[in-house]
């Protein structure tokens, strides 16, 4: 029913893919990622926009989980009712604002989810509170951490019942450590094992938007990072051509 969901609490990685409107998610949704990411925030594309793309997915191995602006109910009921099977929100500071935002994504009465039917692909039950449970049951929940205030409430954070995934923006993060886009800093991966170790220890997943450039993934899983995004363009760039130089012309 939730593929990430799944992985994850298997101990797995979760690796994915950032769309957008006019990506080619049918394709990309059984290319081998499991999921695909659709940002809001630094976009210049609204979230009822991504309905096309969502609606492709569908019957898909991969699943959308979409990064909304702000930690809003309208925004993250917006993301929801279109689909989504996780839900980023970035800038979660507080274990007061992760709470906020376990109360917009679940359904009452865990949370304050507004109704509207059932929406996106969560199975057949016979009876709408099986729906309710189940939903709750597999979204998967991910706050951003990217602030100096964030970092000191990690502990708290990740203690909030529901959060699946703490998901670290390295750019935002290193500005506010101030080692701007400095990504193998001393100090800044430091921090990151920090947020590492207390997801862990928390039963937390942590998370990086995306892995900078130059880096090893390989690396980030072994220093306990099971969710995060990479780059496809070049990837397929290269199997074209391969699939090209094969043919005799």
């Amino acid at each position: 029913m939730n593929v990430v969901k799944d992985m994850l609490k298997a101990g797995k990685t979760a690796i994915g893919a950032t769309a957008t409107v006019g990506s080619p998610v049918g394709l990309l949704a059984d290319s081998g990622f499991d999921f695909l990411l659709f940002d809001t925030q630094h976009s210049p594309v609204e979230i009822k926009q991504l309905k096309p793309e969502v609606d492709a997915m569908r019957g898909k191995h991969a699943i959308p989980i979409i990064r909304v602006g702000d930690n809003v109910q309208d925004q993250v009921c917006y993301a929801l009712d279109l689909g989504a099977k996780g839900i980023i929100v970035p800038m979660v500071n507080s274990k007061a604002e992760a709470e906020k935002m376990m109360d917009w994504v679940r359904y009452p009465p865990l949370g304050k989810r507004s109704n509207a039917g059932v929406r996106g692909e969560w199975g057949q039950y016979d009876s709408y509170r099986e729906y309710m449970d189940a939903f709750n049951e597999q979204i998967v929940v991910i706050p951003m951490i990217e602030t100096m205030e964030s970092y000191n409430n990690v502990e708290d954070i990740v203690s909030v019942d529901g959060v699946d995934v703490l998901l670290f923006g390295p750019s935002d993060f290193s500005i506010a450590l101030d080692v701007p886009l400095d990504y193998s800093n001393p100090k800044y991966k430091k921090a990151l094992d920090h947020v590492a170790e207390a997801c862990i220890d928390a039963g937390v997943v942590p998370g990086m938007y995306f892995i900078p450039p130059g880096h090893d993934p390989s690396d980030y899983v072994e220093r306990g990072f099971r969710f995060f995004t990479l780059p496809w363009t070049k990837w397929a760039t290269e199997g074209i051509q391969k699939g090209l130089s094969s043919v005799k012309r």
